[in-house]
């Protein structure tokens, strides 16, 4: 170590692009030696233990080994540490004292990426997994009329999520999202926004598109609903975007770079069209809004229409403060929420944005929050795999005890998945809110 470093970083951390056309990216022996490199600095450290299972694995690993380091854990064991990754970025920007600008460099949620980008040249995911992070096309079946009632019987029926768990290991206890024949682009078609009405700010540019999302689209079509209702009420010309697809984080979590870079080359043009027609982009999805706005610039770096969008691109809640600052925000509320558990999403939180959603709900009248930041343990499909359901469970018990003890009139996440999963945790009928839908009730429209 040189005379200069230091034990941790007092900088802002900083990220390096992916490098996956580097040559060295997918060769296996180099990326074992960073994971061994990586894994020893974490296991001097240790901060990290209470966010999610891929560090108390790794951790388990090395005080079960004849060395008690990192040395003695045999290298095909270091997938585990993999699986158990669903790339919330928390170590990262939370908990790591060694992200670069350290020397160190140590950016444990790319280096997953990259093993498991790896694993997936090498034929390591399962038929399941390749399926369940197809979104676009599972949901475009599922979401055909007649066939979307089949579908969601079928979900809530003890015997086919038998015969489920069975033959793709998806989790009979695990809650699966409803499909809707009415998408989001059905409900929304004939909706046209007057642009003429657009109002500038400094930084926003007073009209808005929303990429529903494939889950928005199929899953929750309320949200861009609600969306677009809230946002138009204050004024702001809004409108869904057509002819998108998934924006690539079910596949990016996988490990199929090939798709995500698919699915953007079909994205890009239709988004930078928008950019360059003076629309600003936002998602009712906090895991899409981060694609956006970091990992796909981070992936593609060199690709200017990626720069364009991301530079566009906004969370839901962080527009409607920048409107709010300019003063253009609607404050007038007609009722309550009361009291709120408001679990922040990971994916929201590693925005750098700030607590934007805990701000706005705060304007409403007799409104009292309690805001969690801890992980639910869902990710996008983590919780529904039969051999992680269960820890899944046990990261969101923390998050489900503070709801119960705070007694809340309602909970809500900015992710809805998240959401859901704090509903089984909780396990009395109750379900989660999208803080959107709060705003809306509020505002009565």
């Amino acid at each position: 170590m040189s005379s200069t470093s230091r034990e941790g970083s007092l900088q802002a951390p900083t990220r390096h692009p992916l490098g996956q056309d580097h040559p060295d990216f997918y060769n296996e022996e180099k990326v074992f030696d960073e994971l061994e490199r990586v894994y020893d600095i974490c296991h001097g450290c240790r901060r990290c233990v209470s966010l999610c299972n891929a560090f108390p694995t790794l951790f388990d690993l090395v005080d079960e080994s004849d060395t008690l380091e990192v040395d003695g854990v045999d290298r095909k064991d270091y997938w585990q540490v993999i699986d158990h990754c669903y790339l919330c970025d928390l170590c990262y920007l939370t908990k790591c004292p060694y992200v670069p600008p350290h020397e160190w460099n140590v950016d444990f949620p790319h280096l997953m990426l990259r093993a498991k980008a790896l694993g997936f040249k090498q034929g390591r995911s399962k038929f399941r997994d390749r399926i369940i992070s197809s979104t676009d096309t599972i949901g475009g079946f599922a979401s055909i009329p007649i066939v979307s009632s089949i579908v969601n019987a079928a979900n809530k029926n003890e015997h086919t999520r038998a015969l489920l768990e069975t033959s793709l290991a998806i989790d009979s206890s695990a809650r699966l999202p409803e499909y809707y024949s009415q998408t989001l682009s059905k409900r929304t078609s004939h909706h046209r926004a007057d642009e003429s009405k657009a109002v500038k700010t400094d930084k926003t540019r007073g009209k808005v598109a929303i990429f529903g999302t494939c889950y928005g689209e199929y899953n929750e079509p309320h949200l861009g609903e609600d969306l677009l209702t809230v946002f138009e009420h204050n004024n702001i010309p809004t409108m869904v975007i057509a002819d998108t697809v998934c924006c690539g984080m079910p596949k990016l979590e996988l490990g199929d770079l090939d798709s995500v870079k698919s699915l953007k080359d079909q994205n890009m043009p239709v988004l930078t069209g928008l950019v360059e027609d003076g629309w600003d982009i936002i998602s009712p999805v906090p895991s899409c809004t981060l694609q956006f706005k970091q990992e796909l610039p981070l992936i593609f770096p060199e690709d200017e229409r990626v720069v364009k969008v991301q530079q566009a691109f906004y969370d839901p809640f962080e527009y409607l403060m920048l409107r709010h600052k300019a003063g253009m925000l609607k404050t007038e509320f007609a009722q309550s929420v009361g009291k709120i558990s408001y679990h922040v999403a990971c994916h929201q939180r590693v925005q750098r944005i700030g607590m934007k959603t805990r701000d706005i709900l705060s304007l409403i009248p007799g409104t009292e929050i309690d805001t969690i930041e801890r992980c639910s343990g869902h990710d996008g499909t983590y919780a529904i795999k039969q051999e992680f359901h269960q820890t899944a469970m046990k990261i969101a018990k923390p998050v489900v005890n503070r709801i119960k003890k705070f007694e809340a009139d309602v909970y809500a996440s900015d992710c809805p998945m998240a959401g859901h999963h704090l509903s089984a945790g909780l396990a009395d009928g109750s379900q989660a809110q999208h803080p959107i839908c709060l705003l809306r009730q509020a505002y009565g429209i």
